[in-house]
């Protein structure tokens, strides 16, 4: 029996004991702003509710999978990413005003980066079906998935680490150890998803025409299994990454990546988004650096 609903950002799916969650702003690229998030959180709590639900694939519809957070939206969020939630009337004017602050930075993030972690907390595997560009929030979603697999094509990457800050959600030592994690952080290179799968950043990668096909059967496999089971595993493999610290290092990625903010490069790149607009200021950060990609 096929279950199917659709919010403002994205559609929700169950299927054979998958739940299909798919961002859905292509005419951003799937760019991540706070409504987007707030819907994201709530479908995987349901997808998790749901014993008809095994597993759940997170995808995004059009070109890309996520290119990451969307700075012209983040620009004007309330705090609740809701204009007069729950009767509080926020201003939008007074939040651009009070993000200024560098503990409101860490507080905006730190808003962000629970709705992400959602899909760490829930008990069900969460799948990333990984196609075209992933990069910088896009790579933070993906990697806080358990299981991500690639198209040979995809563009994997965290570019903004060149001029604006850190990943506020850093899963990167684990997935790829702290040289890799440095050689990818420190430059903003990307990887295609065969080389992304080749370092650890994902499970599988497949030709971008086969990436559906493996990604079901790999969530078919998954949907064979007790849930209850699926649960006892996903957790304790989590709970060996919380004794290795992984929590305690997401709230200083926020902290020092909002430390970040605070660099010439980050002032002058925000600058050129004024004057630029998003393209231009991404052309020209990233022009001295040539060739991205990390040929292995």
């Amino acid at each position: 029996m096929k279950w199917l609903k659709s919010t403002e950002l994205l559609r929700f799916e169950v299927a054979g004991g998958v739940a299909t969650i798919t961002l859905n702003r292509p005419q951003k690229r799937n760019a991540l702003n706070r409504l987007l998030m707030q819907e994201l959180r709530q479908a995987l709590l349901e997808a998790d509710d749901r014993s008809a639900v095994h597993c759940v694939v997170l995808q995004g519809e059009g070109p890309d999978f996520c290119a990451g957070y969307d700075m012209v939206d983040y620009k004007t969020d309330a705090p609740s990413g809701e204009t007069g939630a729950a009767g509080l009337g926020y201003d939008p004017a007074d939040y651009r005003v009070a993000s200024a602050s560098h503990d409101n930075d860490i507080w905006r993030m730190e808003r962000n980066q629970a709705d992400i972690f959602t899909v760490m907390d829930i008990h069900k595997p969460v799948i990333a079906k990984i196609h075209g560009n992933c990069l910088a929030g896009g790579t933070d979603l993906a990697f806080a998935c358990d299981l991500v697999v690639a198209a040979e094509d995809a563009r994997i990457g965290f570019p903004a680490t060149r001029s604006q800050g850190s990943p506020p959600s850093h899963m990167w030592t684990y997935l790829v150890g702290p040289q890799w994690a440095k050689r990818l952080l420190l430059t903003g290179d990307l990887l295609r998803g065969a080389d992304a799968a080749r370092l650890g950043l994902a499970v599988h990668c497949v030709p971008a025409a086969d990436l559906d096909r493996e990604v079901s059967a790999l969530a078919q496999r998954l949907a064979l299994v007790d849930p209850d089971i699926l649960a006892v595993n996903k957790r304790v493999v989590n709970m060996a990454m919380e004794l290795m610290g992984v929590r305690t290092l997401q709230r200083f990625a926020v902290e020092n990546d909002a430390r970040g903010h605070q660099a010439k490069s980050n002032h002058q790149f925000r600058a050129d988004l004024a004057a630029l607009g998003f393209a231009a200021a991404v052309r020209k950060r990233d022009a001295p650096f040539g060739d991205p990609f990390i040929k292995l």
